[in-house]
């Protein structure tokens, strides 16, 4: 391919709506130009980056038994409404109505769909296991969208969906997929993480997180450095303390905290460790009821866990009004004494002997507070976030790590969610009706590419994994205007692609540090150099992209030193 028959409109300046290398590099490099907020024109080479993408996924959903198909993007009310989903996904769906007035959503996934596929046409256990996928663009209403492709509201996405008789073949099915998914991100070129995960608004038993390691993620991932634990910081156990050695209870009494409200302002100003707080929080489960959660004064309520405790579709803060009916105080100032709601607490507040919280009066918190005799707990949880220091709840022979990640697929055991509100079933051996099992499985496309590129760039530009790179090879000419380079080079991107190559000839009228410059911002794992100095030695110059070595090399020995390099770059 000629650069002059081309479009990549590559830019110097940093953008300055860019927040992360893999958004300025992509819009730098004339790979995607931003629509609207979330919402991005894919320019021919960030095009064939995401085919790229999209190949090495196919190849490897196929080869797990995967059958692609291709899926509405609109989808009819009526399915969401049979799951619940429709009443309780929340603003990220995008509603829409046609004019008859019909209502429809936006897909951000087709678990629907795909389910209302199966119901109709899979009658007998003969025809399972089943596993149908599509990669197709989906729109979900972020509410912060940025990091370019990273969080956009559009953007492509594989969603695989596995249909099976019982939960035995459904963890077949799970670790088939899972397999799938470790073969997807190395041949990707990506460090990961797989690591146990919330299942959040798409539920199910349990799921897993893909995770490309990069100081840039959004997510917090935990590990052991001493086992194989690897956990999503919202889905991360804590382990149960040990037990607590009982204290002598103080009298509670009242003391003036006036406009102290947090846990840090209170604890100053009292002279105690936030460690012998009870942080009393109420929540408002479903929209209805309330809940009062305690935690130690130094930890955080894990809002997942809770969710996941109380069975709970929503579940959110309750609003300053509906603490004050509580508790008779403003947020800052509540305890659990005397409250008529349901209390959980986190485990670790069983050791809080003599503490301190709210005293349900604004402007006052109360000393030597003990469970038992001030409140009564109805139950204990882990609640809380983990947090350096904690042990790991597996082995519990080291402290977890913490490391950023950036999340590109999230596999899920969906159990029969989705299936018995939808009636999916079949008949089996026995002529008797039992309920489809399910999982269901998302990658996402955009993500992969922009995640790739976190992981893998310098100063100069983009260093593009060899699988997918939009080229593999530039070749660049020093001087066009004289007739035996421009020859030469055009020889060798014929002669590269004929081998299978694909390839990029920068044939522009440039100065060859423009197109140096360009060829290492776009990121090509390989430059061929063709200049005169190199020509009158029979030889062409080969820069790796990846290592900043630089090769001479004979033109006869050329398709044989790529072969070699090639193989190296795509073993990573």
């Amino acid at each position: 391919m000629r650069l002059t028959r081309y479009f990549i409109p590559t830019v110097k300046e940093v953008p300055s709506e860019a927040e992360c290398a893999s958004h300025q590099l992509m819009i730098r490099a004339g790979m995607i130009r931003k629509v609207a907020a979330g919402v991005y024109d894919l320019l021919p080479l960030g095009l064939r980056a995401i085919r790229n993408v999209e190949q090495v996924v196919r190849e490897e959903m196929n080869r797990a038994g995967g059958l692609e198909t291709f899926l509405p993007s609109m989808i009819p009310a009526e399915l969401w409404a049979e799951t619940g989903r429709w009443q309780f996904y929340g603003k990220e769906l995008l509603r829409i109505k046609d004019r008859h007035d019909h209502e429809f959503c936006y897909g951000p996934t087709h678990e629907e769909v795909m389910t209302d596929i199966v119901r109709r046409e899979v009658k007998s256990y003969k025809q399972l296991p089943l596993t149908l996928y599509q990669i197709q663009t989906k729109f979900r209403d972020e509410i912060r969208p940025r990091f370019g492709m990273m969080r956009a509201r559009e953007f492509m996405m594989k969603d695989a969906y596995s249909f099976h008789v019982d939960e035995d073949d459904a963890a077949t099915g799970y670790e088939r997929m899972f397999k799938a998914y470790e073969a997807v991100f190395k041949r990707a070129g990506l460090k990961f993480r797989a690591v146990e995960a919330d299942t959040g608004n798409i539920g199910g038993n349990s799921s897993h997180e893909f995770m490309v390691l990069a100081d840039t993620g959004e997510d917090t991932i935990v590990s052991c450095p001493a086992c194989s634990y690897a956990s999503n910081v919202e889905k991360a156990d804590v382990p149960s303390p040990a037990p607590y050695a009982a204290a002598t209870p103080d009298p509670m009494s009242e003391v003036a905290t006036p406009e102290q409200r947090t846990i840090d302002e209170v604890s100053a100003f009292l002279k105690r460790p936030p460690d012998s707080f009870v942080k009393t929080l109420i929540y408002t489960l479903d929209g209805k009821e309330q809940v009062c959660v305690l935690v130690r004064g130094d930890h955080e309520v894990n809002e997942h866990k809770l969710k996941r405790i109380l069975d709970a579709t929503t579940l959110e803060l309750a609003a300053p009004e509906a603490v004050q009916k509580i508790s008779g105080a403003q947020p800052g100032f509540v305890g659990p004494q005397g409250l008529k709601v349901r209390i959980l607490a986190d485990q670790a507040v069983r050791g809080i002997a003599n503490g301190v919280t709210g005293a349900n009066r604004d402007g006052y918190h109360v000393i030597g507070v003990n469970e038992g005799r001030d409140f009564k707990v109805t139950a204990y949880h882990d609640l809380r976030n983990v947090k350096p220091g904690d042990r790991c709840p597996r082995c519990q022979k080291a402290d977890l790590e913490f490391h950023k990640g950036i999340e590109v697929g999230h596999v899920f055991r969906l159990g029969m969610k989705y299936s018995k509100a939808m009636r999916a079933v079949y008949l089996d051996k026995n002529g008797k009706e039992q309920v489809i099992v399910m999982g269901t499985y998302g990658i996402g496309i955009g993500r992969v590419a922009a995640a790739a590129i976190e992981q893998s760039h310098d100063a100069n530009g983009i260093i593009w994994p060899w699988g997918l790179a939009p080229f593999q090879i530039a070749v660049l000419p020093l001087n066009v205007a004289k007739p035996d380079i421009a020859d030469a080079a055009a020889k060798v991107e014929e002669e590269l692609e004929t081998e299978g190559y694909t390839v990029l000839h920068d044939d522009r009228d440039e100065r060859a540090g423009f197109k140096f410059n360009d060829a290492d911002l776009v990121g090509y794992p390989i430059q061929v150099i063709v200049g005169d100095k190199g020509l009158k030695n029979g030889e062409v110059e080969l820069k790796i992209r990846k290592t900043g070595e630089r090769l001479n090399v004979k033109l006869a020995d050329l398709k044989e030193k790529l072969r070699e390099t090639a193989a190296m770059l795509a073993a990573g």
